[in-house]
């Protein structure tokens, strides 16, 4: 019978995967429903504020009659507290759903439990946990959120073989292409999937980035960007009100514009940590870090990441700007035509 669980709950996680980047800030959840065998149902969260997973399997299914005698799978908790929408252990249970199959808790604080308990109190049979690691694993972005306070890290720079990652002087104000078209395309497909982009003041003066995904289908993040002296001419591409943008400055009389806002902060020893709880009071669960050496140290250096994505070209670069000195094995070496992409992971 757990065999046949974790079929089912892996058909959870691969609908639960077409949210990625367009559900925040609720997590990743996929549903499907089983009658004698048969998936008669299924569904994902698409969107926040729209139908939940359960919601939309349930309403996948042609003959309702058959929910009397089937099984629901979902692999995360059903939700039991009314927000945008109804709870889904509420429809659960209002369809006389028998059996239904877990693949994680829920630690939001609005369910943590509430929503098993529900269901085991109308007589549902609960089974917990089937693929509870890879359950987690799906929703690390919005468990990170909730149990440690602050947005998911990722850390992201591409660097040459000799492990340089930009030139000294920069004239065209245009990055050098260290990174393939293929790797600079996965990296826009990454930048859909977060919800918020941080570079430091350099980055954005020597390279004039828009910090956008235009080569991948999906949403543009939000823009972070760290301007201590609020250097950044006005004409620059962060500033192109084209994408909300966040800008942290030590300058108090910065005026906010369309979809650019200023905030204050002291950059000290405690600017990260400032910067992650204020970024997670505007409730931005995931945010990646894209340079330069400097900023992308501090992260290093306070062991405030969770993952890290390095694309080393196997050219040689012109003497310039060392990159981040990490020292740490990679998880995962995936080969890009001339590229290699190292992924580090820093969380159990």
């Amino acid at each position: 019978m757990m065999i046949e669980h974790e079929i089912y709950m892996k058909r959870c996680l691969q609908l639960a995967k077409n949210g990625l980047g367009t559900t925040y800030p609720n997590p990743l959840v996929g549903s499907v429903i089983v009658h004698k065998g048969k998936i008669i149902g299924e569904g994902w969260h698409k969107k926040a504020g729209e139908p939940h997973a359960e919601v939309n399997a349930i309403n996948s299914v042609k003959n309702k009659e058959l929910l009397s005698e089937s099984t629901i799978y979902v692999n995360l908790e059903p939700c039991s507290h009314f927000g945008k929408t109804p709870p889904c252990a509420n429809l659960i249970i209002e369809h006389k759903i028998p059996k239904v199959v877990i693949g994680c808790m829920d630690s939001f604080s609005e369910v943590a439990g509430k929503g098993i308990e529900k269901l085991t109190h109308a007589g549902c049979k609960v089974t917990l946990n089937v693929l509870e690691k890879e359950c987690l694993e799906i929703n690390k972005r919005f468990f990170t959120f909730h149990n440690k306070k602050r947005p998911y890290i990722i850390l992201k720079w591409a660097e040459t073989a000799d492990g340089f990652i930009a030139p000294l002087v920069n004239d065209s104000k245009s990055s050098i292409a260290i990174s393939n078209p293929y790797s600079r395309q996965l990296v826009h497909k990454y930048r859909t999937e977060e919800q918020a982009i941080l570079v430091g003041t350099n980055t954005v003066l020597n390279d004039n980035p828009n910090l956008d995904a235009r080569d991948w289908f999906g949403k543009n993040p939000t823009r972070v960007i760290l301007d201590r002296t609020h250097k950044i001419p006005v004409d620059y591409n962060i500033k192109n009100k084209k994408t909300p943008t966040i800008i942290f400055s030590e300058e108090e009389n910065c005026l906010n514009s369309e979809n650019c806002i200023y905030e204050f902060s002291i950059f000290d020893t405690h600017l990260i940590e400032n910067i992650l709880n204020n970024l997670f009071k505007k409730n931005i669960q995931s945010v990646i870090i894209e340079g330069g050496t400097y900023t992308l140290q501090q992260f290093i250096d306070t062991n405030l990441w969770d993952e890290a994505r390095i694309f080393i070209s196997e050219d040689y670069g012109v003497e310039g700007i060392k990159k981040p000195d990490f020292n740490f094995i990679p998880n995962q070496k995936v080969k890009i035509k001339n590229n290699q992409l190292n992924r580090y992971i820093n969380y159990d």
